[in-house]
């Protein structure tokens, strides 16, 4: 009697200290008993696993969509966690046009192309081409500045290879303007007209001679300029410093200037009308954009109209 009692109780002690409270031995030590006499599998299953799974797909990374508005400003590296889309009829500062992606050498780099590098060249490109098919018309016509934005070194790690073309509006290219928060996509903006597009300015001089700003005006309003196209500068131009490369470039917007205007484009030009010559800055310089936005330039003028076609009238040779 004493035996069993001494037994009970080091088997109450150990139910409770131990881990598993309740843990009927009996029906465990009966578990494995089975166990160990060899009880099969039920029928039709194997013991296996594993061996009727189907191969999980690859993993995907983020790709970002074109046809699209942001509220984030531009980036030229677009990780996951800043992406956000929002409704183009929603306040927003971006717009993705087109998403492509980097093929070939620049494909197998281990980081995004650089600025300056073949790949990032290509990239600008193409996004030059499908914004301006995107708007409408070209887009360098109109307050409008584009980007080129590629994954996040991580992503590119991970597999991801595509490039995202962006366009921003500008509430001036002429003073270094602003970003915009607009309303409404771009698509199609410069298909019929649209306030956007470069027009006539009331150009004002600093104390040294040099322009100070550039303020847009109405062609109907009082003004000295006016936007007259782009000239594509040569793919091993320069970036313009000093004299003698500006030059090049004013010759370029001569010739645009005399067409837009219906005049010889002779040497007698220059006493017509003064020009400015006007590229982008020398980062899209370096991704190869090579397009010059041109104006006619008359100091001292008060024109209240276009000057557009109206020839040699309208812009006499003027040698004092």
């Amino acid at each position: 009697m004493r035996v069993r009692d001494r037994a009970a109780r080091l088997r109450d002690r150990h139910l409770r200290s131990g881990p598993w409270l309740g843990f009927d031995l009996a029906a465990t030590l009966g578990v494995l008993l089975l166990v160990a006499a060899g009880c099969g599998n039920p029928g039709n299953v194997d013991g296996d696993l594993t061996n009727d799974w189907t191969a999980m797909a690859p993993a995907t990374g983020f790709e970002p969509l074109a046809d699209t508005c942001h509220l984030a400003n531009f980036a030229a590296a677009g990780p996951r966690a800043t992406y956000e889309e929002v409704d183009c009829a929603v306040r927003h500062r971006t717009e993705t046009v087109f998403v492509g992606t980097y093929t070939g050498t620049a494909a197998d780099d281990e980081q995004p192309p650089p600025e300056t590098s073949a790949g990032a060249r290509a990239a600008y490109a193409t996004c030059d081409q499908k914004t301006s098919a995107y708007v409408g018309g070209p887009w360098r016509t109109a307050r409008l500045w584009i980007g080129v934005t590629h994954p996040s070194p991580a992503a590119w790690t991970g597999g991801s290879r595509w490039f995202r073309c962006d366009v921003v509006e500008l509430d001036s290219i002429e003073d270094n303007g602003a970003l915009v928060e607009r309303q409404g996509s771009l698509r199609g903006i410069l298909t019929a007209g649209s306030d956007l597009e470069l027009t006539c300015y009331a150009i004002r001089l600093d104390s040294g001679g040099a322009i100070d700003t550039m303020p847009a005006a109405g062609c109907g309003e009082k003004h000295n300029a006016e936007f007259a196209g782009v000239w594509d500068a040569p793919a091993d131009a320069s970036y313009p410093k000093g004299d003698t490369a500006w030059e090049e470039f004013h010759d370029g917007c001569r010739t645009v200037v005399a067409k837009y205007t219906g005049v010889p484009d002779d040497k007698n030009l220059q006493f017509r009308t003064g020009v400015v010559s006007l590229p982008g800055n020398a980062d899209v310089w370096s991704q190869g954009d090579r397009g010059v936005r041109c104006y006619l330039w008359l100091d001292g003028a008060e024109l209240t109209t276009s000057l557009k076609g109206k020839g040699t009238k309208a812009l006499p040779v003027q040698y004092k």
